[in-house]
């Protein structure tokens, strides 16, 4: 009885995605009801859901990593296994952006664009991100390398810097490899408790999914309507394309070529983790069902999973990468300026680049592709053709980010000899 309640979870959640896109366009964001805003009442609940999410973040990520470190690090395998996974991270990135960059130069939606100028709202949102830019300027490698190591462990995880919590945990994790084996094997237990609890929370919170990704929908189709689609329709289809390309095309060679399983499978595998990802938009927020989905449905170790899956939240960004790449260009074809081979190079390169480390929150590619703009010499202004549709492609591009992670953990688990992934049914029918 309990496997016929959780085989029918994916489809109500499904159900509520495809009530709240009704309810968002055609409900106004004005809509009161009994004196009561209902974009506030969404706003609110979908703001309550995404803190309980977010909430788990950082005692799982680290003690993820910290126990996986501490597991292996004493056996001399991180070297090889670190090697794996950023062979792979660079290797998805890459092929994104490149698919990316053939779409927007097959359809050059930039060529049927006309620079308008732009909403006092969206002017204000221009402003916003320019300012960020200008506050870091030439800080993109840079600036990543300076947040990797901070001076106060505790105020960079207030400010969200994630990498800083990667690495602290890192050092961490290797450090207890060298201490004396009674108090490391304490240590050890006492972060595997604490990732074990914070996997626990993950699935109560995860018992109220199709209200939370009802509101945090509804809101956004509420606040963008179909109707801004209108003006940049074919640079959203674009996207799409590339987006689809790369999710249902390449990931999925990957999946059968190199680690020789169903790439349909592990798609059942990880449903849970795509719908909670898209309902988000936040990779961050979204951490703990992807973990908890890598390991108990696909079959990943703990071992793997617990490193490989963290480092992709803040590393492998392929779908924000690609989105980045299609923007740049689009902007440069709006503005009937024609970008030579060079430039395309360099335009790879900066997405590349700005994708790793970008802030798993909503709209973090935003800045990286002023910065991409800035670096290139397009107008920053560029961003206000299509900032009105990011918000819902953002949905779309952090889904592809999620399931980029969970392929390279495969990918990696494959790599090391693991015979249990994705091979028995019954992990695909666990609750997540």
């Amino acid at each position: 009885m309990q496997k016929k309640h959780n085989a029918k979870k994916p489809w109500t959640v499904f159900i509520a995605i495809l009530l709240a896109i009704a309810v968002g366009c055609v409900i106004e964001k004005e809509t009161l009801i009994w004196k009561i805003s209902v974009y506030d009442v969404f706003d609110t609940i979908g703001n309550l859901f995404l803190n309980a999410l977010t909430l788990v973040v950082v005692p799982l990520v680290s003690s993820s990593i910290i126990s996986g470190i501490a597991r292996m690090g004493g056996d001399g395998n991180f070297g090889r296994l670190g090697a794996k996974m950023f062979f792979f991270y660079l290797t998805t990135s890459l092929a994104a952006i490149l698919i990316g960059l053939f779409f927007v130069n097959l359809i050059g939606p930039g060529q049927y664009e006309t620079p308008v100028p732009v909403s006092d709202t969206i002017a204000t949102q221009l402003s916003t991100l320019k300012e960020q830019v200008t506050t870091n300027s030439g800080a993109t490698f840079l600036t990543i390398l300076q947040q990797i190591i901070p001076s106060n462990i505790l105020m960079a995880l207030s400010k969200g810097h994630m990498l800083s919590l990667i690495f602290f945990s890192l050092l961490f994790g290797y450090c207890i490899t060298k201490i004396d084996s009674q108090p490391a094997t304490t240590l050890n237990h006492f972060f595997q408790g604490i990732f074990q609890t914070m996997i626990r929370f993950t699935q109560i919170v995860m018992k109220v999914l199709p209200i939370g990704v009802f509101c945090l929908i509804a809101k956004v189709f509420m606040t963008t309507g179909i109707s801004s689609l209108k003006s940049v329709a074919l640079f959203f289809v674009t996207v799409l394309l590339a987006l689809a390309a790369f999710t249902f095309i390449a990931l999925p060679l990957f999946l059968r070529l190199i680690a020789q399983v169903s790439p349909l499978k592990h798609f059942r595998a990880m449903a849970p983790a795509l719908i909670t990802a898209f309902s988000t938009s936040s990779s961050s927020a979204t951490l703990p069902i992807t973990i908890d989905c890598v390991e108990k449905r696909a079959g990943v170790s703990n071992r793997i999973c617990s490193l490989v899956v963290p480092l992709g939240t803040s590393i492998n960004m392929s779908g924000s990468a690609l989105y980045e790449c299609v923007a740049a260009m689009f902007v440069a074809q709006a503005y009937g300026i024609h970008l030579d081979f060079p430039t395309q190079f360099l335009v790879v390169l900066m997405a590349l680049i700005t994708s790793i480390g970008v802030a798993g929150i909503p709209s973090a590619s935003l800045v990286a592709i002023l910065v991409i703009l800035k670096v290139i010499g397009l107008p920053p202004e560029g961003l206000g053709l299509f900032i009105a549709v990011d918000r819902i492609l953002d949905m779309c591009r952090t889904t592809v980010n999620v399931f980029s992670d969970s392929c390279c953990a495969v990918l990696v688990a494959k790599s090391e000899g693991e015979k249990n992934v994705l091979v028995q049914e019954v992990n695909l029918s666990q609750d997540s």
